[in-house]
């Protein structure tokens, strides 16, 4: 997209909490299981991670996503918010639980702590090659429950927002739940990576998931 459209439209999430454009912190993701807390709006800056955490009020964490899941958690006893960003890498190397771990950090209790896991791309849009299923029962054997049969024998269809709502509950997260939205079938509402790919699209938009203290 265009740079000055981006920057608006960065302006407007930010806007939603009564805040600048650069109190909405977001990271450069890399797909990684690393969490960052933020005391203070990064104005710009766009550190490598993939979750932001924060416990004061004037700054926004924020995730973007194009069919990978974006997570927003909040412990409203300790005061303490974040966003993360989960693609099929993250999630497997452990984003959620890095982020219940920097918010543990700052007071939190995982057993207090509410996510959401915002639109993504959903079971039966999402085929994979069976070295997906290796990677993840590589991991723990159990993890083959997210998995279907795809339409040929080298193919499955992945969770991912099932499987990203299971390691939340592993990291011990009091409730967490999906909106149920899939990303890459709901063309009307939401862009989406694999859609763009099918099209042989150049590129595609991205969605801007964010939470801030009051």
């Amino acid at each position: 997209d265009a740079p000055d459209d981006v920057i608006e439209n960065r302006r407007r999430a930010a806007e939603h909490f009564g805040l600048p454009e650069g109190a909405l912190n977001s990271c450069y993701q890399v797909h990684s299981a690393t969490a960052l807390i933020a005391d203070r709006p990064w104005n710009g800056e766009r550190p490598q991670a993939d979750g932001v955490v924060a416990n004061r009020p004037g700054v926004a964490c924020g995730a973007l996503a194009a069919d990978c899941a974006p997570i927003l958690f909040a412990d409203p006893k300790a005061g303490v918010v974040a966003a993360a960003h989960a693609g099929w890498k993250g999630a497997l190397a452990g984003i959620a639980g890095a982020t219940v771990l920097k918010m543990q950090e700052l007071g939190a209790r995982p057993a207090d702590i509410v996510a959401v896991v915002g639109p993504c791309i959903a079971q039966a849009s999402y085929e994979v090659g069976l070295e997906f299923l290796d990677a993840f029962t590589a991991e723990a054997a159990e993890n083959v429950e997210f998995f279907e049969p795809g339409e040929t024998p080298d193919k499955a269809m992945f969770d991912l927002p099932g499987y990203v709502l299971h390691r939340l509950r592993r990291a011990g997260v009091g409730a967490c739940e999906w909106l149920g939205r899939d990303t890459c079938a709901e063309e009307a509402l939401f862009f989406s990576n694999r859609r763009a790919f099918k099209r042989g699209e150049p590129d595609f938009g991205r969605l801007m998931s964010a939470i801030a203290l009051d």
